[in-house]
């Protein structure tokens, strides 16, 4: 048997207020997006990204009216016109003001990849997620679906549509999406797959809960890292498409600009030594994919549990 232990005043000591602080919270608790955003503000380069996204979105929007042009009246007056105080991004080949048409521009290129990207997004996430949430022969038979439609030469895609529908804002929009969902898609149920053997998955099956209601609650929510990151290299990527397609002479049709199309029209007077027509569109295409890229490089690293300190 162990010898008793016999309790003395030596071995205690008065209470003090440092010992009254012991159990305090040194630092107060932070939530998961708060966390988020602080890593990404430590993120020097992603801000930059994110600032450059805002700048672009405000010029979009009141740009167009600080130079007093229209994006539309020709003046073959005043065409082909150098950088100036008057015209300070030079006029085009018809005499439209470019500083008023990029701004134009800068619209219709970010509707379409914010719009490309948002259908991508909801289509993707719910496709997805159906997908690995059923699995078995209901995800067999979606994917394989997918993986027909992924098949189909974009470019062909494109072309039916504008013969179809005409060319146009709306089917721009449609050629990217038709098939644009099925990377997210994929994302998404590959995610699914892992997260659905998880045990609070299980015990909500096991209460009775819907597929619907464990697909919103408990599953996208814990996805939505990996989808953020992939919504924001989503849209400069369809950014891009639309200026390819317009280049090609599939895009936005005349007077309405786009940065493709300015580009597509800079060609001709290119061969005469006017660079900046194909310079300027092509700056801001450039940046644009810059920003966004960087800003979802960061938003990778921010969103990563991982790394949370």
């Amino acid at each position: 048997m162990q010898p008793e232990t016999r309790l003395s005043t030596d071995m205690f000591r008065p209470v003090t207020d440092n010992f009254k602080d012991a159990e305090t919270i040194g630092r107060p608790s932070i939530s998961y997006w708060a966390d988020v955003w602080r890593r990404l503000r430590m993120n020097k380069l992603a801000m930059v990204g994110l600032v450059v996204i805002i700048l672009l979105v405000l010029m979009a929007i009141i740009g167009p009216m600080i130079s007093g042009y229209t994006y539309y009246k020709q003046d073959f007056t005043a065409k082909n016109l150098q950088p100036s105080a008057e015209h300070w991004f030079g006029t085009d080949s018809s005499g439209r003001d470019m500083f008023t048409r990029i701004w134009f521009g800068a619209r219709i290129s970010l509707f379409i990849g914010v719009a490309a990207a948002f259908i991508d997004f909801v289509v993707g996430v719910i496709y997805g997620g159906i997908s690995g949430l059923k699995g078995g022969r209901v995800d067999n038979i979606m994917m394989r679906i997918a993986e027909v439609l992924y098949g189909i030469p974009y470019l062909l895609m494109v072309i039916l549509l504008m013969v179809v529908m005409g060319p146009g804002l709306l089917t721009i929009i449609i050629a990217m999406t038709i098939t644009g969902w099925i990377p997210m898609a994929r994302l998404v149920r590959g995610q699914v797959l892992q997260l659905k053997e998880q045990e609070y998955v299980h015990a909500a099956t096991a209460l009775g809960a819907d597929t619907k209601w464990i697909l919103m609650k408990h599953i996208i929510p814990n996805t939505m890292g990996p989808i953020l990151v992939n919504v924001t290299l989503t849209v400069p990527t369809a950014i891009f498409a639309e200026a390819t397609l317009s280049f090609l002479g599939l895009g936005i049709p005349a007077p309405r600009a786009s940065w493709g199309t300015m580009a597509n029209d800079a060609l001709v007077s290119l061969l005469i030594g006017n660079v900046y027509q194909l310079f300027i569109p092509g700056f801001f295409i450039s940046l644009t994919m810059f920003a966004f890229n960087v800003l979802g490089d960061g938003m990778r690293d921010a969103l990563d549990p991982r790394m949370r300190k």
